[in-house]
């Protein structure tokens, strides 16, 4: 089983495993980050706000969203340390049929909840990696300079008939690795 590892060094991503729905609920986990956190013996906290909003162009395209969509921002913390940022952007029916916009949404998160709701994510979810400049209010929260080009995550989950029902976008503080595994055939 992979693990991510905590630590002063800092802090692996797995992207082979996090996903899984055993992973995102071991231990009554509330979705991935708090799995991988715990199993990797951190200590992880969310500061979590949940409102309905546009979506920036680039996630409303994608979303095929015309108006107000249901945003949840994290603050993700492992112990006192704030680790990420991460905003997340659902269609409003996708939140209401899953019962997603109240800040505690249960143990496996939200992937956890849709697929409840019949909005299971698939088989695989993509998740685009690029660098950007932190903001005023990102270089603030993550103890960086504005400007400094911080690791972004940008996580596109959609159903098996091809509806896009999530996109985060996670903003990495310093000390992240990101770990993925490609078919060599």
């Amino acid at each position: 089983m992979a693990q991510n590892t905590i630590g002063a060094a800092g802090i692996t991503r797995d992207a082979r495993s996090r996903y899984r729905t055993a992973q995102r609920e071991e231990g009554g986990a509330h979705g991935a980050y708090e799995g991988e956190t715990r199993r990797s013996g951190g200590t992880p906290r969310a500061e979590v706000t949940v409102n309905r909003a546009e979506a920036p162009a680039d996630v409303a395209e994608l979303l095929a969203a015309e108006g107000p969509v249901v945003v949840r921002a994290r603050r993700m913390y492992d112990g006192e340390r704030l680790v990420q940022l991460a905003d997340t952007w659902i269609p409003v029916d996708v939140a209401e049929a899953a019962g997603i916009e109240q800040v505690d949404t249960g143990a496996g998160g939200i992937i956890s909840r849709m697929a409840e709701a019949g909005f299971s994510q698939g088989s695989e979810a993509v998740e685009d990696v690029d660098q950007r400049p932190a903001t005023a209010g990102q270089a603030a929260a993550l103890g960086v300079e504005e400007g400094e080009l911080l690791l972004t995550v940008t996580h596109v989950g959609r159903t098996a008939e091809g509806r896009v029902v999530e996109v985060t976008r996670h903003v990495l503080g310093r000390g992240w690795t990101l770990r993925y595994a490609v078919p060599l055939d």
